[in-house]
């Protein structure tokens, strides 16, 4: 069966979607399991996949567009129009690896900012399709940092939060014009 929704890869005039930045409340809430994937969770999917190649993405939870659902779209490889995206509901990391490694990690709800984040390099991880069945996806390097970014924006987490570096990340935000009252440091 192919996937319903594909989209192109291009940069739209104006995303159908609005992405929230870092201070918005609506980044720090808890996002609610999806019970029925039917076509308005794939138009969500599609919507989303156009929002995050407008913006130069390579992964976009729902929340970020204000949507409290446990959707993320990801495309490692945006540029690639062969790559298919992935899109998980209901994603749940059920393992990790030992290795841990620091990556700079960049986010669209906060524009400019990137930071270095120590995250397990490996997971596995489970989650519905774009038609409710149900998958396992074990992943490494970029996709395993996105999909764990991505996941994180489910619980209200934000890559900010995980930053060990206080002073730079506060330099950075400064920089960008946010601020660090809004980072709630992840432990």
């Amino acid at each position: 069966m192919t996937s319903s929704v594909l989209v192109e890869k291009i940069k739209l005039d104006r995303p159908p979607l609005d992405i929230h930045t870092l201070g918005d409340r609506v980044l720090r809430t808890n996002a609610k399991r999806i019970s029925k994937v039917d076509e308005s969770i794939r138009q969500l999917a599609k919507e989303m996949l156009q929002t995050m190649y407008t913006s130069d993405g390579i992964g976009l939870a729902a929340p970020q567009v204000a949507i409290g659902k446990q959707m993320v779209v990801i495309d490692c490889d945006p540029e690639e129009p062969a790559n298919v995206p992935l899109i998980l509901i209901n994603p749940t990391i059920k393992s990790y690896g030992r290795d841990i490694c620091t990556y700079q990690e960049g986010c669209l709800s906060v524009p400019g900012v990137y930071m270095d984040v120590k995250r397990p390099d490996a997971i596995q991880v489970s989650y519905k399709d774009e038609y409710g069945r149900p998958k396992t996806l074990k992943a490494d390097g970029l996709l395993s940092r996105a999909i764990q970014h991505e996941l994180d924006h489910l619980q209200g987490v934000m890559f900010v939060d995980r930053v060990e570096n206080a002073i730079a990340l506060n330099e950075e935000l400064k920089k960008f014009g946010f601020s660090n009252q809004d980072v709630k440091p992840y432990s």
